[in-house]
């Protein structure tokens, strides 16, 4: 089962730059140093970002969890990267209560 309404997912710039790709961020350093190694650059926010969207239109629900939130889903496996070695990957996405658009709360290597 796909997310609902997953072709309107949605992934701030600022996940990225700030997080994802951030090499200074405490936390996401460490994912940074990962996604960069299969080719994403803070220089081309849009690829990581479509890449992301791509993922969250073409993989099924692996878990799914009601949070105080909204509703929260788990996605794993590859995610299309530019150097095409596609790593397994997992993201989170939430569909915030009261709204119905998917947004990225974070990925990180499987």
């Amino acid at each position: 089962m796909k997310i609902p309404n997953c072709d309107q997912s949605f992934v701030p710039d600022q996940k990225i730059t700030d997080y994802l790709l951030s090499d200074t961020h405490e936390i996401g350093k460490g994912k940074a140093k990962f996604f960069k190694k299969f080719g994403f650059d803070v220089a081309d926010v849009g690829t990581f970002k479509d890449a992301l969207i791509r993922h969250s239109v073409d993989r099924d629900i692996e878990s799914e969890q009601a949070t105080g939130y909204g509703a929260k889903y788990i996605l794993t496996c590859e995610i299309q990267t530019p150097d095409e070695r596609n790593p397994c990957i997992v993201t989170v996405w939430i569909i915030e209560t009261g709204t119905e658009t998917p947004k990225l709360i974070t990925a990180y290597p499987n």
